[in-house]
C-alpha cells in the first residue's frame, strides 16, 4: 500500500553520490528520525524549465519518496 503525503521533512544527514548528487541518509519526519540503509533509486524529471530530483530509500522496513529541490527536501510517499 503506497500512501501519500506530500509534506516538507528534515535531511539531517546527506551524502553525495556521482557528480555530486545529495544522497538522504537520516531524516526526521513526523517527531521521528529514520536512518536510510542504501544510496536509493533516483529519478530526475523536467519540466519546462525546472529539474527535479526523486529519490526512493528504505530504513530496511518501507520505502520512502522524497523529492529534492534547490535543497529543499519534499516526503511524497512511504510504502
Amino acid at each position: 500500500m503506497n500512501n501519500l503525503i506530500n509534506s516538507p521533512v528534515s535531511i539531517t544527514a546527506i551524502g553525495f553520490g556521482r557528480d555530486m548528487q545529495p544522497i538522504p541518509k537520516r531524516m526526521e519526519w513526523g517527531g521521528r528520525t529514520y536512518q536510510f540503509i542504501d544510496r536509493g533509486i533516483r529519478v530526475i524529471s523536467r519540466r519546462g524549465e525546472q529539474i527535479h530530483s526523486t529519490v526512493t530509500m528504505s530504513d530496511g522496513e518501507r520505502s520512502f519518496c522524497l523529492r529534492e529541490n534547490a535543497g529543499a527536501w519534499m516526503l511524497l510517499s512511504v510504502c
